[in-house]
């Protein structure tokens, strides 16, 4: 188990992150988007990663592809099939990316060629790993297109990109990220710009993508609600680090961070009745030349002197249960309402945590 409280549905894990930093000079400072984050991934499981917008999540998992620009400052390790992915080349790193690892990034339009029909860019992705004729691998894709709920599959396999919708666009994308039966499939913001109905049917893909290859899944997105019947664990990250881990029962049921309890009282629920939402006032930190102490101490209503003067570390709790937080004990059994005010009627109408989508930035997600 790593300090993350990992724990897996057993076997080996196909995936291991440790100690994994990520920082970005610039003139203004480094930027310390990943701080320290640790964890293990096994053959079917999934693991969702929340928080809001600048939290690190998305770096985390581009520093997992090796996408990251070359100025970013990458150490911990990264370990796939035996190798750590950190001290690998790109030949090497290449032979990974859609094969053993692949993603599915929040823009399908930045991941598909518009001047390709999508049945010939899944078809692409099936022959760069394997030997098969190009005939053989476009039956291929129409099969897929069929799996990912693409109606009349043969007839858009031979359409472009601009040709299908947004939600027929994630879910080609879908489709060429199973095409070589991953070992892990990363999801980042996978439902993000959609509506309701359309983010369902990406969902209900993404678990048929999973179930048909039978690879572990990290899931990323800003909103608890959308992990909430996907996920197994929890990693919910503030300002570059993990500050709580968990089951999602322990995440929605029995949160022991301030900063998750502000996040669900930010969700609209079914299983719970509120009268209204309670929203996080203020603003995530930049994470440049941080100060020490809890990052969000400022926005936290149980601040204390020490939470300025020290970070908490992530210590485990029940049923392998991990939080970050010196004040732990004051948040068990409290809902949002009772730690959490509005400082305004605004404030209540437009929870920041989904406000702040809107500001999202590609080196500091």
């Amino acid at each position: 188990m790593t300090q993350n409280g990992s724990q897996g549905r057993g076997g080996d894990p196909v995936l291991v992150v440790e100690d994994l930093t990520v920082q970005f000079p610039t003139g203004d400072g480094v930027v310390s988007a990943v701080r320290g984050v640790n964890y293990e991934l096994r053959r079917g499981e999934v693991l969702g990663i929340v928080g809001e917008s600048g939290s690190g999540k998305s770096v985390t998992s581009l520093a997992v592809m090796g996408l990251l620009p070359k100025t970013a400052r990458v150490t911990g390790s990264i370990r796939f099939g035996g190798k750590d992915l950190l001290k690998s080349n790109e030949k090497e790193l290449n032979k990974v990316r859609g094969r053993g690892i692949a993603m599915v990034f929040q823009d399908p339009m930045t991941s598909l060629n518009p001047v390709y029909t999508v049945g010939d860019q899944i078809a692409e992705a099936i022959t760069a790993h394997h030997d098969v004729r190009k005939d053989v691998a476009k039956k291929q894709a129409v099969e897929l297109l069929d799996l990912v709920r693409i109606p009349n599959p043969k007839q858009r396999a031979d359409e472009y990109p601009h040709q299908l919708s947004g939600g027929m666009r994630q879910r080609v994308v879908i489709a060429i990220a199973m095409a070589n039966n991953p070992d892990v499939i990363i999801a980042d913001e996978p439902t993000t710009a959609l509506d309701v109905t359309v983010q369902a049917q990406i969902l209900e893909a993404l678990q048929a993508a999973q179930k048909e290859t039978g690879a572990a899944m990290v899931l990323i997105t800003h909103d608890l609600g959308v992990i909430a019947g996907q996920a197994d664990r929890v990693h919910v990250m503030y300002a570059g680090k993990v500050v709580e881990s968990g089951t999602v029962d322990d995440i929605f049921y029995n949160p022991r961070m301030p900063y998750t309890l502000g996040l669900l009282g930010s969700l609209p629920r079914l299983d719970v009745k509120t009268d209204r939402l309670t929203p996080i006032t203020g603003s995530p930190p930049a994470t440049q030349n941080m100060p020490p102490g809890c990052p969000f101490s400022p926005r936290c209503p149980l601040s204390q002197p020490i939470c300025d003067e020290e970070e908490p570390a992530l210590v485990a709790g029940p049923n392998g249960q991990h939080a970050a937080c010196h004040f732990t004990e004051q948040v068990v059994g409290k809902n949002p309402a009772e730690l959490f005010s509005a400082t305004s009627a605004d404030a209540a109408a437009v929870p920041v945590a989904v406000d702040a989508v809107a500001t999202d930035t590609e080196t500091n997600r």
